[in-house]
């Protein structure tokens, strides 16, 4: 049953959500949040999305199949770690870079490694409602 409220708000709140599972996604190597926070409000969206319009709309939205977000996500994962392994130090040893823009800004290998559980964590989430609802 299509839902005529929830087609039309979810094309607000789409949006809204994925930007806020970005800001979660950002801030959440000094404060709460993080990757896997990020990742379910992400697959949350989809979700709902899925629901209000179906899983073929929710699919072709997200554009990349759910494996290889998932695929990307461990690579990301993984590659973090590997690059303090070529520095000579343990296995995911953090690094940073600091920018000076606006005001100053600290890139490091969390971020990497955050951004890689968010896809992970999004990846899987929707690949089980996905599979779910096409049953």
């Amino acid at each position: 049953m299509k839902s005529v409220i929830l087609s039309n708000a979810i094309r607000i709140m789409l949006p809204l959500l994925l930007i806020f599972s970005l800001f979660l996604l950002v801030r959440g190597h000094d404060q709460p949040g993080g990757g896997f926070t990020g990742g379910l409000v992400a697959a949350a969206a989809f979700s709902l999305l899925a629901i209000a319009e179906g899983i073929e709309k929710a699919e072709k939205t997200l554009r990349f199949s759910t494996s290889a977000i998932i695929a990307a996500g461990l690579l990301l994962a993984l590659s973090s770690g590997l690059i303090a392994v070529f520095m000579g130090a343990p296995f995911l040893t953090s690094y940073w870079l600091e920018f000076e823009f606006l005001y100053p800004l600290k890139l490091g290998t969390p971020l990497i490694f955050d951004t890689g559980i968010y896809l992970v964590v999004a990846g899987v989430t929707l690949k089980i409602i996905f599979t779910l609802m096409e049953e």
